[in-house]
This record gives structure tokens, C-alpha cells and sequence, in this order.
């Protein structure tokens, strides 16, 4: 089985320009690919790590990755699948952010000599005149044509402002350049890119009457439709300072009954011949079914040593043990009232709940234990010297945290 079909085993591949082309290209090594990340927070998140798994798969069958961050791009901003404009930041802001988004490819891209590429689209875009830009590229795009993008769609019904308008052009060009200056033959992307994508090998057949391909990868969607690598308390991070390992490999353990084997299929690298028996498993099996994928996704990420640590720290807190890896809030005497803090303060300072509302909520419906006992009272309220020792509070059957007094 090559790469490509493999690919197509795990359920990887949405769309292509030309099949039979890009199978014999990643068949054969013969693949120079990138993949654009715009650093648009300080660490790359779940909504990336299938995108990174796809560089790792198709470097070992012998392929380049070129990793672009858009140091550039990230000045205006993608309009796809947002329904309002994303924040302005700061050059300062997207250079941390360009900083941090390198360090943690490493951990999957080989980047030794000749193996792969990082590079920064402020190189050419930010030096790029207007008036030459307008006159060089300009003609090669349809308004109308761009206007029927899906990636512009959503935000068309609130207003699409100009400087978005201009995002499938900077993308387009970015494979243009890449394409001329590094050899690059082929642009990967979520399947919300395609348009963008498009836009790119057509400017490249345009203005070099050259072929260039594309290939979208299936979204990571859950059983309902919506994209996952979201929490309560937000995205999940690759950064373990963001979210903890352990955090990281609960979010994997709870993912639903309907979404572990996809999930297994098409994140890990466990081989497709032992998945294919997993086909049939069902009931307490997918529970171990949900403790492979969270061990192999956080050994991939935060290596081996956090995997086990995390996977400990789960079976720990299930026996209602207490244990170090766990996530932890740190309250301080400023936090508590007359030395004691109630469970709706608790609740609220571990993140566990957005507001005393929900606290209070929770704890009136029965879904708020601590160290394993109901709580069914919203004034109970433990002292400095309670907490000290630290208590685990769990919120439901999957969220939890450990609360101690700094």
C-alpha cells in the first residue's frame, strides 16, 4: 500500500485537483508540499494536529514538507468559517506567535538538512508594491468567481470587509512563490482551503502555464457535525503550558462512542491492519478503544514519559485517588472569605464553570462530587486547612480538577 492509498485508508482525503498525479507524486518521494499555519494565537492547537500528522506521514514516505507561517497573512487574517474579523495584532504579537509555532513542529517535521522547509510568508509579502501587485496578479482573479468561495460565504451575510476580501489573493501568491523559489508542486489544507487553494494552482497555470495540484484533508468532526478540539474553557492547546498533558489526554478519553474509531484512524500511527479489529468492538471495549487513542495522540505530542504519566494520573482519579499530574488550581488567602471558600467560588476559580450561576446549577442537579462525595448543599464551604492537603472536584463525569491553597 503507498502513502496515498494509506491516506485514503484513514479517511484523510476530502478533495483533489488530479488524483492520479498527486498519488504518483506521494507515492514516489516526488511530493515538495506545504502547509500554511497562520500564528494567530502562541501555540498551535488540536485544530492543527492532523495537519502535522499528515507532514510527519508523507516525510517518512519520502517527501519535503514546507512549513509556512504567516508571519504575513497574519496581519489580515483568514475569513473562513469565521462569522465576524479576527483581531488586529501586533507585529510584535505575530512574531512571538511565528517563534512558538516553530518550536513545536519540531517535535513532528525532521528538519535537517534538506529534509524540510520552514519558512515565513513577511519575506515576500510585506515588501510586495501595491500598484505591482494590481497590475501582476490582479487580472488573473474574477470578483465574481471569488465571491461564490465558500471560504467567503458566512462572512458575506454580516459584512465582508476588503482586507479580508484580499486573503485568497495572499494565499494564492504564496503558492505562486513557493512554487517558483522552492520547487513546491503541491498545497495541503483543511478542507475549508479549497477555494483558497484553487485560487493558487490557477495563478500558477496563469502566469507560468504551469501545473501545480492541491488536496484538501478532511475536517476533524465529531458525530454531530461540529468541529472538535474545543472545550469549555476553549481550544485545546499543543502547548503543555496552555493545556496540560493530562488535560490533553482526558480531552482524548472523552471523546464519544461514535468518534473514538475515526478518531484512531485517522490521528494515530498505530497500523490500519490492528484498527481494522477494532472495527467491532463495542461497549466496555471502545472505553479501551478511548484509552489507546488519548495515550498514542499525548505520547505523539508531550512524548512518551507525559503519556504515562497522564494515563496514571486518569486511572488514579477514576479510583478515586488523588494524583499529581492532575490539573490544578492554586487558590490564595485573597480568594477565600473569613478563611473558607464555598463550593460555588470553587467551582468558579478552577474553571470547572463559567459562573456562580452554573455553580449553582451543578451542584442543585446533583453532578458536583468532592473527593467523591455529593455535594447537595451550595453554601458548603471548606477551610485554608481542608484545602491544603488539595481536594479533587469533579464537575459530571469528565471534568475535574485538583483545588489546593498556594
Amino acid at each position: 500500500m503507498g502513502i496515498y492509498e494509506e491516506l485514503q485508508a484513514r479517511g484523510l482525503i476530502a478533495q483533489v485537483t488530479d488524483e492520479e498525479r498527486i498519488r504518483e507524486l506521494v507515492n514516489n518521494g516526488k511530493a515538495t508540499f506545504y502547509i500554511g499555519f497562520d500564528p494567530t494565537a502562541d501555540s498551535l492547537h488540536v485544530g492543527h494536529f492532523m495537519e502535522l500528522c499528515l507532514m510527519k506521514r508523507l516525510q517518512e514516505a519520502g517527501n519535503k514538507p514546507i512549513a509556512l507561517i504567516g508571519g504575513g497573512t497574519g496581519y489580515i487574517g483568514d475569513p473562513s468559517g469565521r462569522s465576524d474579523m479576527r483581531s488586529m495584532m501586533t507585529p510584535e504579537q505575530i512574531q512571538h506567535n511565528c517563534d512558538c509555532f516553530k518550536k513545536q513542529m519540531s517535535k513532528f517535521i525532521d528538519f535537517s538538512e534538506g529534509k524540510a522547509l520552514m519558512v515565513n510568508n513577511a519575506d515576500w509579502l510585506l515588501d510586495l508594491n501595491y500598484i505591482d501587485v494590481l497590475r501582476e496578479i490582479g487580472p488573473h482573479f474574477s470578483v465574481n468567481r471569488m465571491l461564490t468561495a465558500e471560504c467567503y460565504k458566512q462572512r458575506m451575510e454580516k459584512g465582508l470587509s476588503f482586507l479580508e476580501f484580499n486573503y485568497m489573493i495572499m494565499q494564492a501568491y504564496d503558492f505562486y512563490e513557493l512554487f517558483q523559489n522552492c520547487g513546491c508542486n503541491l498545497e495541503f489544507g483543511g478542507d475549508d482551503q479549497w477555494s483558497n487553494m484553487l485560487a493558487g494552482t490557477e495563478l500558477i497555470r496563469r502566469k507560468l502555464g504551469k501545473d501545480a495540484s492541491a488536496m484538501t484533508i478532511t475536517l476533524l468532526l465529531n458525530s454531530e457535525g461540529k468541529k472538535m478540539g474545543k472545550t469549555q474553557s476553549g481550544a485545546v492547546w499543543l502547548d503543555p503550558e496552555k493545556t496540560s498533558p493530562f488535560e490533553f489526554y482526558q480531552y482524548w478519553r472523552n471523546v464519544g462512542d461514535a468518534d473514538v474509531l475515526k478518531c484512531i484512524r485517522m490521528l494515530t500511527f498505530l497500523p490500519l491492519e490492528e484498527i481494522d479489529k477494532m472495527d467491532s468492538w463495542e461497549g466496555a471495549q471502545l472505553n479501551t478503544a478511548k484509552e489507546i487513542l488519548a495515550y498514542e495522540l499525548t505520547k505523539l505530542v508531550h512524548g512518551e514519559e507525559e503519556a504515562e504519566k497522564a494515563q496514571a494520573a486518569a486511572k488514579a482519579l477514576f479510583s478515586q485517588g488523588a494524583a499529581a499530574d492532575m490539573p490544578t488550581t492554586e487558590l490564595t488567602p485573597e480568594d477565600l472569605t473569613d478563611g473558607s471558600i464555598d463550593i460555588l467560588g470553587i467551582l468558579v476559580k478552577s474553571s470547572l464553570v463559567p459562573s456562580r450561576a452554573e455553580a449553582r446549577r451543578a451542584v442543585q442537579q446533583g453532578g458536583v462530587t468532592v473527593e467523591g462525595e455529593k455535594v447537595g448543599d451550595i453554601k458548603t464551604s471548606y477551610t485554608a486547612d481542608t484545602l491544603g492537603k488539595g481536594l479533587v472536584v469533579k464537575k459530571g463525569k469528565k471534568n475535574f480538577r485538583k483545588v489546593v491553597m498556594k
